[in-house]
């Protein structure tokens, strides 16, 4: 469903970047409705040129916006939401992607009352391969969520959540690709050390993760099952498990995405 009216980017970096080419390539918006603020000038230029979106050089140049997307880093949030609110018209939406940045947090850069949804996307964004989590107050119209679940559904599977659990997928979807990319470095620098050139293991780490990934959306199994698959009794699976549980990889991912959530609910107290 194409979304109507105007829409504007305040920021436009790489995930800002990366939601805008999907909503059109997606058909959600069409470049004439869009205009971005972005303060990079060659930045700017570029996305002129590649999208053939309006540009403006500040979030205060913004006007007569139905959906206006905060796709700013979290220090800028409350300015860039102040410059823009101006442009704001009755109805309109305000999304913003900061993390850590709780919904009144941003409201009070606001007007009151403004329709506002917090999304956390992550970086397979800029592939079409992203995740996104989305939440609002509950008392605000439900239809700004389904406005919200368009947008980012350009780039990805969506889903909705309280408020309170934002940090927490901040910390697992929003910063697991890093954890995985350690995963896939690891798997193929191991693969060296058993004879296999950098390119090869490179090649059969980063499939073997896309593919096991695959699996679970493709066949809706549990992660326990697909495993037992691979586990054949007394087999090379089952010797590489044990050193897995002797490693205490578990215990690790989960101390790992506790501190991720921690350190998300402090970013607020700034």
């Amino acid at each position: 469903m194409a979304l109507k009216g105007r829409i504007g980017f305040a920021g436009c970096g790489n995930m800002g970047g990366a939601l805008l080419k999907g909503m059109l390539s997606a058909g959600v918006a069409q470049a004439p409705q869009v205009v971005v603020a972005e303060v990079d000038a060659e930045r700017a230029k570029q996305l002129s040129t590649d999208l053939d979106v309006a540009t403006v050089a500040a979030p205060a140049e913004l006007s007569d916006l139905d959906l206006l997307i905060l796709a700013v880093k979290p220090g800028l949030v409350a300015r860039a939401a102040q410059e823009a609110a101006q442009a704001m018209r009755p109805g309109s939406l305000v999304i913003t992607l900061a993390a850590g940045l709780k919904l009144a947090t941003v409201a009070l850069a606001l007007p009151a009352g403004q329709a506002l949804v917090r999304a956390m996307p992550n970086t397979p964004a800029l592939v079409g391969k992203g995740v996104t989590a989305v939440c609002a107050d509950p008392v605000q119209d439900s239809a700004y969520l389904d406005i919200a679940r368009e947008v980012f559904g350009a780039v990805g599977p969506v889903v909705t959540v309280e408020e309170k659990l934002m940090d927490a997928v901040t910390a697992l979807s929003g910063s697991g690709p890093a954890y995985v990319y350690v995963m896939i470095e690891a798997l193929a620098d191991a693969g060296v050390c058993q004879g296999l050139d950098r390119a090869t293991a490179l090649t059969l780490a980063t499939h073997t993760v896309a593919g096991a990934a695959h699996m679970v959306i493709k066949t809706g199994e549990h992660p326990g099952v697909l495993k037992d698959w691979v586990t054949s009794p007394g087999g090379t699976t089952a010797a590489g498990m044990a050193e897995l549980e002797r490693g205490g990889v578990r215990g690790v991912i989960y101390q790992v995405i506790e501190a991720a959530t921690r350190r998300g609910k402090e970013l607020d107290k700034k």
